[in-house]
C-alpha cells in the first residue's frame, strides 16, 4: 500500500449522477479494463490516503474499521470467485443507468455482508469499540451521507454503494449471522 499509488492506477470513486462528485475511495486493481467491483480484480489494493480521509473526512477511525474496508474490498474478490459478479456485470451491462446502479448497491451491500462475516470470525479477540468502528465506518461512507455533504440533496436512484443504513444493516448481517448464505443481498429488499 502507498499513499495516492492506488488512486492513480486505479482512479477515483466513479460516482456519477446529480450532486455526485468522486469521493476518494480505495479502489482495487484493475485487469482486463473491468473495475474490481466488476468481477476484474485478482486482489486488493486500499490507497493509504483513504484511510486518512476515513477518519479525517469521513469521522470513523480505528484499525478495526480500517480492517472492515480491506474485509469488504476482499469481499468483492470473494463474491468474485463464487461466479456472482459475472451474472451481475451481464445483467448490469443490459441495464438501465437506473437499473445497473441498484445492481451496483446489491453488490456493495453484500461485499459489506461478507466483511461483516470476516468481523464475526476475527481469531484476534476484539477490543472494546471494534464493533462500534467498524459500523461507524459502513455508515460514514453510505451514499445518502455522500450525497448530503457533496451537495445537500439526497438522490437514491443514482446511488451505486447503498445508503448508510443499508451498509450498517448488511454488516451487521453479516457479523451476526458469521455465513456468507446470509449475504444474499440479491434475494430481496436491500
Amino acid at each position: 500500500m502507498a499513499a495516492g499509488a492506488a488512486q492513480r492506477e486505479c482512479g477515483r470513486s466513479e460516482r456519477r449522477g446529480a450532486g455526485r462528485r468522486p469521493t476518494g475511495r480505495w479502489c482495487a486493481p484493475r485487469r482486463g479494463g473491468d473495475r474490481a467491483a466488476d468481477g476484474g480484480s485478482d486482489g486488493v489494493d486500499p490507497g493509504l490516503s483513504f484511510y486518512r480521509d476515513l477518519q479525517d473526512r469521513f469521522g470513523a477511525p480505528g484499525d478495526f474499521a480500517q480492517a472492515c474496508v480491506i474485509a469488504h474490498e476482499v469481499g468483492h474478490h470473494v463474491r468474485n470467485l463464487m461466479g456472482i459478479a459475472e451474472r451481475v456485470h451481464t445483467a448490469r451491462s443490459r441495464a438501465s443507468q437506473a437499473a445497473s446502479n441498484a445492481l451496483s448497491v446489491r453488490m456493495e451491500l453484500q461485499a459489506d455482508c461478507f466483511a461483516g462475516v470476516w468481523a464475526h470470525h476475527a481469531r484476534t479477540p476484539l477490543d472494546p469499540g471494534d464493533v462500534e468502528e467498524g459500523l461507524t465506518a459502513a455508515a460514514a461512507i453510505g451514499d445518502d451521507r455522500l450525497q448530503r455533504a457533496a451537495s445537500g440533496r439526497v438522490s437514491p436512484e443514482s446511488w451505486t454503494h447503498g445508503s448508510s443504513e443499508q451498509r450498517v444493516r448488511w454488516f451487521r448481517q453479516g457479523m451476526q449471522s458469521g455465513d456468507v448464505n446470509a449475504c444474499d443481498t440479491f434475494g430481496g429488499a436491500t
